[in-house]
């Protein structure tokens, strides 16, 4: 590339010479999408990591043996913003979804209805599509949609979890109310060597019926747990339950509030006495996911993604696996202790592995040999399988040699890497590795692709992101479709411009943690709005502090040591050679009284050796005032990247329905949304959290916009330069 040329971006451009006359079994694969939560490259055995004590996976490994394994995978940092970009085919900076969601985030930052989702897409080639398990592109406490969201947003069925923060709850460490809170760190009573253990007692099921659990190497107040119950240490079974048994108590993975979306639009929501509301969460969803696909008609084509919540904290003990030492000798951990978070994290993604095993039989895609061996032979099948990891590691389980400070929630190598497998009968000469760059984005081309739709921007009424996949499971000497890739995560839009609070955790500053609960699940301490954090006796402030650099300011006049901070926003692109991050940061320190951006822009030079993984580590960002001409040179091809892919995006105030249009439409629209709703919805254009009179007005101050005329929607063609869109 010479310098001083603009790179061009292609956006969409789903097709490519293979892709253009695919297999026609294509357009009747079923399509079984298994995403894994917090599961980074880092710990993949089979992709070669896993650091000194890798997690067993060989039902994994036996689909990855059976597929196509992708070494070159980036997804976004976060899991909200991943989700939405695979189910909307459109990177963060559209699909305005840039950070975890949590209860604060308004409907603007979450998945709009009026987008184009994979589920709204197969539909049109006839495919019914199931979400089960985690969802969270939206939240129902700011949605007009309420508990109906996956429904709306074009899913046939859901089961699963719309919890107030989009993930577990934490752990209730009175194990159901039976000891004041703190008592139980993994949310169950240990054994009776362990402090306030026993290693008898009496299991409560919230129908009344009671029981005894066989003592021996397993306590028996875990058994309990992964019973649904809650044990009550050194008695025995009582004509009724004793009085202070909470069976109302979400705890960790293990007690859940459980929603169901129907075809009909009708919502179900469970009670925590429910036994499918007291499943550990990964046995629910494969449970619920087997039930949904065995019921579907034979000669229907279905989607069903199996949304699994681990291994996103709060980490604990899995179900018992009484095949697996380590996993019955964890039984004796304090959940709250860093080692022991290494090691629970270890048995989860173990335990993922056993369920995807079992679900993969469950609905007759494999089955078990004489050995219990996972005995899968996709070509037999009617079925694509997809096994996907959202995002890069939490920090505090990353292993090595992989870069724990730059891990989930940063564009680093860490927080993007994931690991990613695709198999079934459109594949051919399985067994094998593309070392392609892939995006997250481009999955939802592969699902269109499977479904036999070869144009997919042509039936999406909007830019896309997403690049053709297909052609690599097809053609085993397919060239690379992707010349460059992205990632992002950032700030939702909250009401009035709020941010999530500061949170603390080991070594530095984050504000991803969408509330404090999710802070402190994460052993961090909270600086936000009610912090009790203290510096050498100095208590902060009771309003708490709205940015990392109050806070560091705050320890640093205080005595207290300094620390890094995690930026509010973090963006990387990259080519064949070379990889741009830009980190955004608020600076409160140097600026009394007002805080300012301030961004920092990186270059690594990318080196794959044969023996290790390329990490873009602190030490190997190149001083960008001593670029050699080569390094100036991609500096610039990148930065030009950048440039372009964020002059595609078009402002258009007053086009809520994003159409590219503010026209009569809108008018009606909004009115649906301002009565009776009135909250937070896609037509609260000003951002205050109110749909009403205000957000009218800036629909008729723009009446008659067109703003489609800078849309890139050319599929097979090269987008103008950032200088020409401009």
């Amino acid at each position: 590339m010479i310098v001083g040329i603009a790179l061009l971006v292609t956006i969409g451009g789903c097709s490519s010479s293979s892709s253009d006359d695919p297999d026609p079994a294509a357009q009747s694969s079923n399509i079984l999408f298994l995403v894994l939560d917090d599961v980074g490259m880092d710990q993949m055995e089979i992709f070669g990591f896993g650091g000194a004590t890798p997690p067993g996976t060989p039902n994994i490994a036996d689909i990855a043996g059976a597929g196509v394994s992708f070494t070159d995978t980036w997804s976004m940092p976060a899991c909200s913003t991943t989700r939405a970009t695979m189910y909307e085919g459109r990177f963060p900076l559209r699909t305005h979804v840039k950070a975890a969601l949590g209860p604060n985030d308004l409907a603007n930052s979450m998945t709009s209805p009026y987008a184009m989702t994979i589920s709204k897409l197969l539909a049109t080639r006839g495919y019914e599509s199931a979400m089960i398990g985690k969802f969270h592109i939206a939240l129902p406490d700011m949605n007009p949609a309420g508990k109906a969201v996956v429904h709306e947003l074009g899913w046939d069925y859901f089961a699963g979890w719309l919890d107030e923060t989009g993930d577990p709850p934490s752990i209730d460490t009175t194990a159901g109310g039976i000891a004041p809170p703190g008592t139980y760190s993994c949310g169950f009573v240990p054994g009776g060597h362990m402090a306030n253990g026993a290693d008898v007692g009496a299991c409560y099921l919230p129908d009344g019926s009671c029981s005894v659990p066989a003592g021996g190497r397993v306590p028996p107040g875990r058994s309990c747990r992964d019973d649904g119950g809650l044990f009550v240490p050194n008695t025995h079974c009582q004509v009724a339950a004793p009085d202070y048994l909470d069976f109302e108590r979400q705890n960790a993975h293990s007690v859940s509030p459980v929603t169901y979306n129907f075809a009909d639009g009708s919502v179900e929501e469970l009670p925590f006495t429910d036994p499918r509301a007291r499943q550990f969460r990964a046995s629910f969803a494969v449970d619920a996911a087997a039930e949904w696909i065995n019921s579907r008609p034979a000669d229907q084509p279905w989607m069903a993604t199996v949304s699994f919540a681990s291994i996103h904290t709060p980490l604990v003990q899995p179900p018992v696996d009484p095949t697996s030492a380590a996993n019955i000798a964890s039984s004796h951990l304090d959940c709250t202790n860093p080692l022991a978070q290494r090691i629970l994290s270890n048995l989860m993604v173990e335990s993922l592995d056993l369920e995807i095993g079992r679900l993969l039989v469950a609905i007759g895609v494999a089955s078990r040999n004489a050995q219990g061996d996972l005995v899968y032979t996709p070509e037999s099948t009617d079925t694509m399988v997809v096994i996907l990891g959202d995002n890069g590691t939490l920090g505090s389980t990353v292993k090595l040699p992989f870069d724990p400070s730059r891990s989930k929630g940063s564009a680093y190598q860490t927080g993007v890497w994931v690991p990613l497998i695709v198999a079934g009968p459109l594949v051919n000469e399985p067994g094998r590795i593309v070392s392609s760059m892939v995006n997250v984005v481009d999955l939802f081309a592969l699902f269109a692709e499977i479904a036999g739709i070869t144009d997919v921007q042509a039936e999406v009424p909007r830019p896309i992101d997403a690049m053709p996949m297909l052609p690599y499971l097809i053609d085993p000497g397919e060239p690379a479709v992707r010349s460059w890739n992205y990632t992002e995560v950032g700030l939702n839009l909250q009401a009035d411009g709020a941010v999530n609070g500061p949170c603390f955790i080991i070594n530095s500053c984050t504000q991803i943690p969408i509330v404090r609960s999710v802070c402190e699940d994460n052993n961090g301490v909270w600086w936000g709005e009610g912090t009790d954090a203290q510096v050498n006796g100095v208590p902060a402030p009771a309003e708490g502090f709205q940015y990392c650099s109050q806070v560091r300011d705050f320890v640093e006049r205080n005595g207290g040591e300094s620390f890094y901070i995690q930026p509010l926003v973090s963006i990387a692109v990259r080519n064949e050679g070379f990889k741009l991050v830009e980190n955004t940061f608020k600076d409160c320190e140097s600026n009394p009284g007002s805080c300012v951006d301030e961004t920092v822009t990186e270059l690594y030079e990318i080196d794959v050796p044969l023996d290790t993984p390329w990490i873009d580590r602190e030490d190997t960002n190149l001083p960008l005032d001593g670029l050699s001409h080569e390094q100036q040179a991609a500096y610039v091809e990148l930065t030009d990247q950048l440039a372009a892919l964020r002059a595609t995006v078009v402002a258009c105030p007053g086009d809520g329905n994003i159409d590219g249009m503010v026209d009569e439409r809108d008018l009606q629209e909004w009115e649906r949304y301002a009565q009776p709703w009135g909250g937070s919805s896609v037509y609260d254009l000003n951002l205050d959290g109110r749909t009403d009179t205000l957000d009218r007005d800036i629909i008729l101050e723009h009446l008659g916009l067109d703003c489609r005329e800078g849309w890139p929607l050319a599929p097979a063609g090269p987008l103008p330069t950032a200088s020409a869109v401009r």
